[in-house]
């Protein structure tokens, strides 16, 4: 059944990024290879589409009518950006006709980062890198990022800190980003303080987008949304004080002949979605009956430790929800972004850029990408104001489309299919079953 939606479409009359006449971000990615194999990457599944290879300098001299308007460049896909030769120049060439106000950045692996490579690249004009950390036990950093080893991180902050002192660049950035899953969650706050010492100034970390089922298993948000939870804690509580086992709810509804007991806890479940229902919150019952709360809430205090280091120690800590937005922003959206793949093709977001299965709701999700036109055949100003592109763009920001991941009904065939054409909104937009926009993952932007 259709619900309100709860998100708050944004005013298309002030003015939105998204609707400017020329993209305000660029998010290019230069390569599509990679030296490691990390867990939670999604070559790491057996059905991605993604085809190897580095982005051309003719690809990218066709991004240059939109770099004067840029606020920023985020040269990032799917492989290792310093794999390809041509990055510093790249970032060069950008420098030269982006504002000044713009910046340049990067999340790297650090592998191929020495002390040469670092000030080649401060000289040419990037204003930001993003090391990818994720453990700083030896152990675990090779589980979850094969090939590496926690060492090589620390010679890439000493590149950086020798890089910045060579080029005089004291307002170059030091990040890094960690990917949070059961494996690591508890080195969370050493991490962040470890990052610090060796020049970090600020810190990513995102939850796990899993691919697959045994990925799905190392993910820690709750796949219910905050307003969900919280009215469900309410109604939890009321059940606690009136001796009801909530709990036991879908083992009475399916009798014909309940006793009082039993009817007192379908009486109280009804009240809950009748006022889940007032309010347009969705509401998955299964999910929630089902949720870990001890693993809820030591998600959270790790959390709450990590941010007081980074208030301690001054590190710029940008963390993600436990669990989901009722209210979604897609900030790849709203703030005017646009996706450049190695050969040249135009998206809208990380989640529609190549084709994958993702198992990001607790279901196999086929995401095929939206694809707009390419720079190698069209300018990219014509493109990213052509009818369909902005008619998507008015689309994603109206946020009328359905919470798939809060739906009792999901997985339906309106989402769960090869070729998506319209949710149970009647929407063209297939931002339903996406993740992103509920505080979940989070990247460089």
């Amino acid at each position: 059944m259709r619900k309100a939606s709860h998100a708050e479409p944004v005013d298309l009359s002030t003015g939105s990024p998204a609707l400017l006449a020329r993209p305000s971000k660029l998010f290019v990615e230069t390569t599509t290879r990679c030296n490691l194999g990390c867990l939670m990457c999604v070559k790491q599944s057996c059905d991605h589409g993604i085809a190897e290879g580095d982005m051309s300098a003719s690809t990218f001299a066709a991004l240059e009518p939109a770099f004067p308007n840029l606020s920023a460049l985020i040269l990032n896909g799917i492989g290792e950006p310093l794999i390809n030769p041509l990055l510093d120049d790249f970032v060069g060439r950008a420098r030269r006709l982006m504002p000044a106000d713009g910046w340049i950045g990067f999340q790297s692996n650090g592998l191929l980062l020495t002390e040469l490579r670092a000030v080649s690249l401060l000289h040419a004009g990037l204003d930001r890198l993003c090391l990818s950390i994720d453990s700083i036990s030896p152990e675990t950093f090779r589980k979850l990022r094969e090939g590496g080893e926690v060492e090589d991180v620390q010679h890439a902050f000493t590149a950086l800190a020798a890089a910045k002192r060579t080029t005089g660049r004291t307002d170059f950035k030091i990040g890094v980003e960690f990917v949070v899953t059961r494996a690591n969650l508890r080195e969370l706050p050493d991490a962040l303080a470890w990052a610090v010492r060796r020049g970090a100034s600020f810190a990513l970390v995102t939850h796990a987008l899993p691919y697959d089922q045994q990925h799905g298993c190392e993910s820690l948000y709750g796949g219910c949304s905050d307003e969900a939870l919280q009215l469900f804690g309410k109604w939890r509580e009321e059940a606690e004080r009136e001796g009801i086992d909530i709990y036991r709810y879908y083992n009475v509804v399916v009798k014909y002949s309940r006793s009082p007991e039993e009817q007192r806890i379908c009486a109280l479940v009804d009240a809950l979605k009748a006022e889940a229902e007032g309010k347009g919150v969705f509401l998955d019952l299964k999910k929630l009956l089902r949720l870990n709360w001890r693993e809820h809430q030591e998600v959270e205090e790790v959390f709450e430790r990590a941010q007081e280091v980074a208030d301690r120690l001054g590190l710029e800590l940008k963390l993600p929800s436990v669990v989901l937005n009722e209210t979604r922003h897609c900030g790849f959206v709203e703030e005017g972004g646009a996706f450049v793949t190695w050969n040249g093709a135009i998206s809208p977001c990380y989640f529609l850029w190549h084709r994958y299965t993702c198992f990001a709701s607790g279901w196999s999700q086929p995401v095929q990408p939206k694809v707009f036109g390419n720079v190698n055949e069209r300018d990219i100003v014509d493109i990213w104001n052509d009818k369909a592109f902005r008619s998507f763009r008015e689309g994603v920001i109206a946020y009328d489309y359905p919470h798939c991941s809060s739906c009792g009904l999901a997985p339906c065939d309106y989402v769960q299919t090869e070729s998506f054409e319209q949710d149970c909104h009647i929407r063209e937009v297939p931002c339903g079953a996406c993740l992103w926009c509920t505080g979940i993952f989070q990247c460089m932007t």
